[in-house]
């Protein structure tokens, strides 16, 4: 981005930037306790199965039970490396997101410009700032252009102050927003010595919310861990009034427990959104919020700017009208002096220093077409940022000889307005926007001012202006913008356009972009009279808003909301900003959005491309779904878990400990990666993007979706507590039986994983969807069943014996039985319920 600053202003040489950074060091502040090994180590020690698993070591080593102990304190080492494995893929994505979140700052090196990461930010360092971006460390202003700042993180206070190089405080604060202008200031404070460092804010301190899916997960394994405190004791009282053994009763109490609580849940949920957030990272889309994640897959609106997100944000101006001559002209024709005063004028009214696509290109257009360029020998004396509604703004330069020049540029209609016009050139003129407008050409009004002395009006709209002519501009669309708005169409995601732009220019673009749209656009003005019924309505029925001020964005983002809405707000100015953080999901541009902006926002797009919010829409549904299928999965297995080590205990059958804690744990440790690793692998569904979406309350415990899962629990048990039984009954002995019983659990759990990939496509559709580590998972899975079953001592360790062909055949009959009635269910969910 070229800057014009002043020449004298040069910054540190190498030399001078490697000895600050010897001196002070870099731009960082950490007030978060390291995350050591040991600390990590003693939080998973505190889940409530690894006290269960040091509990039944424990009991193991008491009474002598050697071979036990040992497996279970292996046990212990696996579900820690897992722990540890998971939470190093979360802690690593969370790393990587935020460096990406780090801005980047504009020093002054040398004489030149250069764009650097905020960390590298030194003491003496000249670092500029303008309008829209964050300060990053604390220094003194050297050079400004109408600047003001808001200091509310330091102060509290929430307006804004007008500071320079001779203000009564001319320093800046890390942590602070650039409301207006542009200032270069020296570099005083970095890091841990700024007033934000000192006082120890920082956006780690900041409590995530916690989604609603978070909650009542929590919630579950919350209620399931107190029914299975109640298991526990129950079950040891009952064992110990039959068989007056306290370990034997407490190691009885422990199979239970440890069969009932499902701690896979939180750590399948945590693994999803980590990676989640990490998968979206590489395409583009950086998560700030891990339950944003979640919150994607439910969008039902997506609320867009027009410039720069449809459009290219080119800004290419198409046309210039001259009010002396009454003329259109074309690009051609901008040489012609008929325009010189028309362009100079239009070029003065933006800054000095252009971030703005429109301004630079009227600041190039005037170099271009102007031998005598007289930037450098005016200085701006006075500015009045862009307001109003319809906003403008005006510029005031001077130069040595005080000679001054008033420019003012904004909407046509309010150009118009100040201009004093007779009514009837103001009706000809608007004839000529509308006709501008139609082709979805971008129009501003210019006027030159004209004012004697130094107490300037207290408002822009006081000057004397006198009417110059329009700037005529053309952002075209992307050029695939319909392809991504008719895939957002096909989701079931309906789209608002919420612009300051004028309504034919809107309404011309989004035709273009293949937007459908029926009745009038919305104007800002009428939204702020409407009552709040008056407006949820208004909200449902309308597609385009234009000439939106922030207060009307933020009142439509709201009424969305309260129809029900899950809504998606895209916003890159400081305007946007409290939209931004009232929408659900508040989407910020990379490349041109405002570090306000990007500090409102909970998901920013790194390359401003619309097609990258379909592709995040895509993962959370994704994820959600997956989440889904793994709690239901967890749900599922755990029935026949719990009661096939409680039933025969209860019901007093001829072997009541079937299972010990020996084969609940190698059941947890197969369930565990299935849960949290292999489903999170699992690709997006066929045609789960033509969905509509889904309410954001719902969640895997709604009735409908829990008793699914139960009943394919509830079969599963019937299928193993029957070859319990039919084993029994052909003479097996408690060795054989428990070998058939364990089988045919682990078949049922393998057949599980496989169906449960999808609850409406059968298995066959499911696998053409790779998934590589639900292969290896199966393989692992069956190697080690085989050793358990085939190789002496490991079968005598889990007290089972050898089984033949044909036992192994029953054995997986029982299971293939228990599990793929469900594909009969999902084909009759197909026939009476088409997706396509």
């Amino acid at each position: 981005m070229p800057y014009n600053i002043p020449n004298h202003l040069k910054g540190l040489t190498e030399a001078q930037l490697k000895a600050s950074r010897n001196q002070f060091g870099y731009n960082e502040v950490d007030h978060q306790k390291k995350d050591q090994w040991y600390y990590l180590l003693l939080d998973i020690l505190k889940e409530p199965m690894l006290l269960l698993l040091i509990a039944v070591a424990i009991i193991y080593i008491i009474v002598g039970n050697t071979a036990e102990a040992i497996f279970m304190i292996a046990a212990i080492v696996a579900v820690t490396a897992i722990s540890f494995y998971q939470d190093n893929r979360s802690k690593k994505a969370l790393q990587e997101l935020e460096k990406l979140n780090e801005p980047l700052s504009a020093v002054i090196r040398d004489g030149k410009v250069v764009q650097i990461p905020t960390h590298e930010l030194a003491v003496g360092d000249l670092c500029i700032i303008e309008e829209g971006k964050m300060i990053n460390a604390d220094g003194k202003i050297v050079h400004s252009n109408d600047f003001s700042v808001n200091e509310s993180s330091l102060t509290g206070e929430s307006f804004s102050v007008f500071k320079s190089s001779t203000t009564e405080d001319p320093k800046v604060y890390s942590g602070t927003l650039a409301v207006s202008g542009l200032a270069v200031f020296e570099v005083e404070k970095i890091g841990q010595e700024t007033q934000l460092g000192q006082i120890g804010q920082s956006i780690h301190s900041i409590d995530e919310e916690r989604s609603p899916l978070y909650l009542q997960i929590n919630q579950f394994v919350r209620n399931m861990a107190i029914f299975g405190l109640l298991i526990f004791l129950m079950v040891c009282v009952y064992s110990y009034i039959k068989t007056p053994n306290i370990l034997d009763s407490l190691l009885a109490g422990l199979t239970l427990a440890m069969s009932v609580l499902p701690e896979e849940i939180p750590v399948a949920f945590t693994t999803f959104m980590a990676l989640g957030a990490w998968k979206l990272m590489r395409e583009g889309i950086i998560i700030k919020r891990s339950s944003v994640v979640e919150t994607l897959g439910s969008t039902s609106v997506i609320c867009t700017d027009k410039t720069g997100t449809i459009t290219e944000n080119s800004m290419q101006l198409q046309a210039l009208y001259d009010f002396k001559t009454n003329r259109v002209y074309n690009e051609t024709d901008f040489k012609l002096p008929e325009v010189s005063s028309l362009i100079a004028y239009a070029m003065w009214s933006s800054e000095p220093v252009p971030f703005d696509p429109m301004e630079k290109t009227l600041h190039r257009i005037y170099q271009e077409n102007h031998a005598n360029d007289e930037r450098t020998n005016f200085q701006m004396i006075h500015e009045y940022p862009l307001d109003g509604k319809p906003p403008m703004m005006t510029h005031l330069f001077e130069n040595s000889s005080g000679e001054r020049i008033i420019a003012a540029k904004g909407a046509p209609e309010v150009i118009l307005e100040v201009s004093h016009l007779p009514e009837a050139q103001k009706t000809l003129l608007r004839a000529q926007i509308l006709e501008f407008g139609k082709n979805g050409w971008r129009v501003l009004g210019v006027a030159k001012g004209h004012f004697e002395g130094h107490e300037f009006p207290e408002k822009q709209q006081d000057f004397n202006f006198e009417f110059l002519g329009f700037t005529v501009f053309y952002d075209p669309p992307k050029k695939d913008i319909k392809e991504v708005f008719q895939k957002i169409d096909d989701a079931g995601i309906k789209v608002k356009i919420i612009t300051g732009d004028h309504a034919d220019t809107t309404q011309a673009i989004a035709q273009q972009a293949g937007i459908a749209h029926s009745g009038h656009a919305v104007n800002g003005s009428e939204i702020v009279e409407c009552s709040e019924s008056e407006l949820q309505e208004l909200s449902a029925k309308t597609i385009l808003f234009t000439r939106m001020f922030p207060e009307a964005k933020l009142a439509m983002i709201n009424a969305l909301k309260r129809n029900g809405e899950v809504v998606a707000m895209l916003g890159d100015g400081v305007n946007d900003a409290p939209a931004l953080k009232a929408a659900h999901i508040g989407v910020a541009m990379g490349n041109k959005g405002t570090e306000i902006a990007k500090a409102a926002a909970s998901l920013v797009i790194t390359n401003d491309d619309l097609g990258k919010l379909i592709t995040g829409i895509a993962a959370g549904r994704r994820i959600y779904a997956n989440i889904k299928k793994a709690i239901q999965y967890i749900i599922s297995i755990h029935i026949p878990i719990i009661l096939t080590v409680s039933l025969p205990l209860f019901l007093g059958w001829i072997y009541p400990q079937i299972f010990t804690p020996v084969h609940v744990i190698f059941l947890e440790l197969i369930m565990g990666p299935t849960c949290s690793i292999v489903y999170e692998n699992e690709p997006l569904e066929k045609n789960a993007m033509q969905q509509k979406p889904r309410k954001m309350t719902d969640t895997f415990l709604n009735g409908k979706e829990l008793s699914i899962s139960i009943v394919q629990g509830l079969i599963i048990t019937l299928g193993v507590l029957g070859a319990y039984q039919y084993t029994v009954q052909m003479g097996g002995s408690e060795e054989k039986t428990r070998a058939v019983v364990f089988t045919t659990l682990i078949f049922s759990n393998i057949l599980l994983s496989y169906v449960n990939r999808s609850f409406y496509y059968s298995v066959l559709e499911t696998f053409k969807n790779r998934n590589l580590l639900l292969f290896g998972v199966t393989t692992i899975t069956l190697l080690v069943l085989a050793a358990i079953l085939f190789i002496e001592p490991v079968t005598r360790f889990f007290k089972v014996t050898s089984l033949s062909a044909s036992e192994i055949g029953f054995a997986a009959l029982v299971a293939f039985a228990s599990v793929i009635w469900f594909e009969g269910f999902k084909l009759w969910k197909r026939i009476g319920k088409p997706r396509d």
